[in-house]
């Protein structure tokens, strides 16, 4: 029987895979981040085909099985070791703590930026494929389309609180994933928070802004605006939800726990 690993040692287990990150190469780096894009699409592929498929017979337990859909694409994700930006808060920001000379503010800007575009790259190749037409069983395209124009009328002040909220999510599951042992742990962790993520709905900027476009390849009327200031709003609320109310208490965790020594 395992027994669970402390917060000292899976701030280890973080400093560890955080190096391995930091130091990828510019090709690791970008392909990685293009693959976790396209990855993370076929969650919500499989969202709008569940969703459509419940929804005639059973509306109000339709977005649940919407739900237990995109949770797959996670697991993808998590499985195939791709790097998704948020997801690759914790372990960076332990490895930047872990240093005594430097916080790494090159590097971490590099990963996050490269992953960020990549994400979206990635993402919105698989995204405009899918959005042929008959690309996708009939019905997907109305949800994906109602999907995206829901997140873009969203009031400011609750999309950042959604984003806050997935950004923790996201940015917590790096941490679990460090406090479990063996794949079939990885995979329950994945698929939970990304039933979770999908439930709130909680945002993600990568999968906020490849559903909104989706929706706009399948004919949905949401305007550049519109995109850029949710883009601009979940973003910042990831950013304080995951690296301020997740990232930075557990290394503070783990930092006065050593001082305590």
């Amino acid at each position: 029987m395992s027994v669970a690993p402390d917060p000292a040692e899976i701030f280890d287990r973080a400093v560890a895979e955080g190096e391995r990150r930091l130091d990828q190469s510019l090709l690791e780096l970008v392909s990685t981040s293009f693959i976790a894009g396209f990855t993370i699409v076929f969650g919500m592929a499989a969202l709008g085909i569940v969703e459509a498929a419940v929804e005639p017979e059973f509306d109000e337990v339709a977005p649940v099985a919407g739900a237990l859909a995109f949770g797959t694409g996670v697991v993808f994700l998590v499985v195939g070791r791709a790097e998704l930006f948020n997801e690759n808060f914790f372990d960076p920001v332990a490895k930047a703590a872990d240093e005594s000379e430097s916080w790494l503010v090159g590097p971490l800007v590099r990963l996050w930026t490269l992953t960020f575009a990549f994400n979206l790259v990635g993402g919105a190749l698989l995204v405009a494929l899918l959005s042929v037409e008959g690309a996708l069983p009939s019905g997907t395209p109305h949800v994906l389309v109602t999907t995206a124009e829901e997140i873009v009328r969203r009031e400011p002040s609750a999309e950042f609180v959604k984003a806050i909220t997935g950004g923790a999510l996201v940015s917590l599951l790096s941490f679990l994933l460090a406090a479990v042992n063996s794949v079939g742990s990885r995979i329950a962790m994945a698929y939970i928070v990304g039933v979770l993520l999908t439930l709130g709905p909680f945002d993600h900027v990568v999968v906020t802004i490849l559903h909104v476009l989706f929706g706009v390849f399948l004919g949905a009327n949401v305007g550049v605006g519109a995109l850029v200031g949710t883009t601009a709003v979940v973003t910042a609320g990831n950013l304080v939800g995951g690296l301020g109310l997740v990232t930075l208490s557990h290394v503070a965790q783990v930092k006065g726990a050593r001082e305590d020594d």
